[in-house]
C-alpha cells in the first residue's frame, strides 16, 4: 500500500472513530460531572483534528516538485506533527487548569457503570488505533503517522486512568480532579516529545552510520576504481532523499573516466537506496 494511501486511510478510519467516540464519552462525562471524563472527550475529538492535519500533510506532501519548491513538499508531514504537538500543549493546559480548580472547590464526579463501560471500551479501540498509525508511519517513514498514533496512545492511557480512578472514586472525593491533572501531564509528555522529533528533523538530522556503511557498499560494487567516501551529507524531503558525497579516483584517470565514475555511482545510489546522488570526483592522494 502506498504511503499517501496508507495516511488517507489512517486519518479518515480516525476522524470517524474519534468523533463518534468523542460524542458518547463527553455526554456520559456530563452525566457524571466529572471533569477527568470530559477533558478525555475532548481530547478524543482533539485527535479528530490532528488526524484532520495528517489528511492535509499529506495531501500537499503528495504534490510534485514546483518552482518554489524543486525537491518536493515532503516536509510538510514534519510540520504536520508541529501542529499535532502544539495543539496537545493547548489542550493539556486547558484541561490543567480545569482540575486544579475542581479540587480548589473539593468537588467530586459521579462515576456509573455505563460511563466505566464506555471509557474501557475507548481505551481498547484508541489503542488498536495507535499500534495502527505508529507501524503504519514507522513503516513508511512518516513521522505525522507516527505523531498521531501518540495521540491515540495517549488518549487511550487517560481511559485507562479514568477506568482504575471511577473503580477507587467511592473513598477518595478527589480521585477525579488528580486523574485530570494526570491527563495534562500526559498530554505534555507526548506533546514536548513530538514537537522535539519534528523540530530535530525539520533542522536537519546527522544520518546513522549503518547508512553511511551502505553507501561504501554501494560505491565499491558500483565503482571499484572509486574509494575513500566521505562528505557524506543527507537531506530528506519526506519520499525525497537528496544525497552528496565526495570519492577519490586514480590521478591518472581522466576525465571521461571520472565522469561515468560518478555516473555509475549516482545509478547505483538511485536504484538501491532509493536517493537523488550528487558524487564529487577527487585525484587519489590530493587532501
Amino acid at each position: 500500500m502506498k504511503k499517501t494511501t496508507i495516511g488517507i486511510t489512517e486519518g479518515v478510519v480516525s476522524i470517524v472513530l474519534n468523533t463518534l467516540l468523542f460524542a458518547v464519552k463527553y455526554s456520559v462525562g456530563l452525566r457524571a460531572r466529572s471533569v477527568a471524563m470530559t477533558a478525555d472527550a475532548w481530547h478524543t475529538l482533539s485527535d479528530s483534528f490532528t488526524s484532520v492535519v495528517v489528511l492535509a500533510g499529506f495531501w500537499i506532501a503528495s504534490r510534485p516538485a514546483d518552482r518554489r519548491h524543486p525537491f518536493g513538499h515532503g516536509r510538510a508531514e514534519t510540520v504536520g506533527a508541529v501542529v499535532i504537538g502544539t495543539l496537545l500543549l493547548v489542550a493539556g493546559a486547558a484541561f490543567l487548569r480545569e482540575s486544579v480548580l475542581r479540587l480548589a472547590r473539593s468537588e467530586a464526579a459521579a462515576f456509573g457503570g455505563a460511563a466505566v463501560a464506555v471509557f474501557l471500551a475507548s481505551a481498547i479501540l484508541k489503542e488498536a488505533l495507535a499500534r495502527f498509525s505508529i507501524r503504519a508511519g514507522l513503516a513508511t517513514d512518516a513521522p505525522s503517522l507516527v505523531a498521531d498514533g501518540w495521540h491515540h496512545r495517549s488518549d487511550a492511557i487517560a481511559s485507562a486512568l479514568i477506568v482504575a480512578g471511577a473503580l477507587a472514586s467511592r473513598p477518595f472525593w478527589w480521585i477525579d480532579g488528580v486523574l485530570g491533572i494526570g491527563v495534562s501531564l500526559l498530554l505534555f509528555h507526548t506533546a514536548v516529545g513530538i514537537v522535539r522529533s519534528a523540530a530535530s528533523r525539520s533542522m536537519g538530522e546527522a544520518h546513522d552510520d549503518a547508512l553511511e556503511r551502505r553507501v561504501r557498499e554501494v560505491v565499491r560494487e558500483a565503482a571499484p576504481a572509486a574509494g575513500d567516501v566521505h562528505h557524506l551529507h543527507v537531506h530528506r524531503y519526506g519520499d525525497h532523499v537528496e544525497m552528496t558525497l565526495h570519492v577519490r579516483v586514480p590521478a591518472g584517470m581522466n576525465v571521461a573516466e571520472a565522469h561515468e565514475t560518478a555516473a555509475a555511482i549516482e545509478r547505483a545510489v538511485g536504484g538501491r537506496l532509493g536517493a537523488t546522488a550528487t558524487v564529487h570526483v577527487e585525484p587519489a592522494g590530493e587532501r
